[in-house]
């Protein structure tokens, strides 16, 4: 049978600590503010946000939805992005994506004040990470939350052969970056990459960011490989899938998250996990 790495338990684990977190900081009279930004009516977006909303309250953290029409201004976004930045009640920002065509996604997110960017996609705080500057300064949630997963795992990065399918600036390239700097080696994989196997066959794991129904298989990978799979797709029956499909004994993966109940709950836990260390950096 295929080891299952459970998302579910590793952020049940995350959220308990977080909790405590908020509950200590509550006694000194600080609650932490999260701030998400929604514009338009994407399905996906509003069944996300209610999640993080919804998981926010659980915790104590203090929740602000700021749900705009699709036909907004981008002046008149800025000027809301800007109000935030100046909240005290607010540690964390969020700017829902996708966000629609009129609107510029990198002078949203640069018009974030970079202390607040929860999502760690500002230029300042890309740069920190490529950098490996020390902390603290957010990170993108996803690729933390993987990298929270591997570890809770037991799961050996510092030396490994590493294989990144993807290349997005909201997990690709970030999640690269934080494992070069846990000390794995690292190969990126996109749509221009020549003889894929070759990498395959050579990688201990795999992570794949694509958005591809079944675009792997069991017999892409080398024995003993332990895949991360990223994927979000909906199925020719709706059903949630990830990038990667297996039997329930394959010969060559050993280990990999679910989809669901992989790395989704992780991205969320991380997100609560990094508004209340937001909230944390100013004491």
């Amino acid at each position: 049978m295929v080891q299952l790495i459970d998302g579910r338990k590793a952020a049940q684990t995350v959220n308990e600590a977080t909790k405590q977190r908020v509950k200590l900081l509550k006694q000194r009279g600080i609650i932490p503010g999260l701030a998400v930004v929604l514009v338009g009516h994407n399905q996906a977006s509003e069944r996300y946000v209610r999640m993080k909303e919804k998981q926010a309250q659980k915790l104590g953290i203090y929740s602000v939805l700021k749900q705009l029409p699709e036909d907004i201004s981008e002046v008149a976004l800025l000027e809301i992005i800007s109000v935030l930045n100046h909240d005290d009640r607010i540690n964390a920002i969020l700017v829902q994506s996708p966000l629609p065509a009129h609107l510029d996604e990198t002078k949203v997110i640069a018009t974030i004040d970079p202390n607040k960017d929860v999502d760690g996609f500002h230029p300042v705080n890309v740069g920190k990470l490529y950098l490996n500057l020390p902390g603290p300064y957010p990170v993108a949630c996803t690729p933390r939350g993987v990298m929270t997963l591997l570890e809770f795992n037991q799961i050996p990065v510092k030396g490994a052969n590493v294989v990144m399918i993807g290349k997005s600036s909201i997990v690709g390239k970030p999640l690269a970056a934080l494992l070069l700097n846990a000390g794995a080696t690292v190969s990126v994989l996109h749509s221009q990459t020549r003889d894929r196997q070759d990498f395959l066959k050579t990688a201990d794991i795999v992570i794949s960011a694509v958005g591809k129904a079944h675009f792997l298989n069991d017999a892409d990978f080398q024995p003993q490989t332990t895949v991360i799979d990223v994927g979000q797709n909906l199925d020719e029956n709706g059903q949630l899938v990830g990038d990667v499909d297996y039997p329930t004994e394959p010969t060559n993966i050993r280990s990999i998250t679910p989809v669901p109940g992989g790395v989704g709950p992780m991205t969320i836990a991380t997100l609560m996990q990094q508004t209340v260390e937001m909230s944390e950096w100013g004491l």
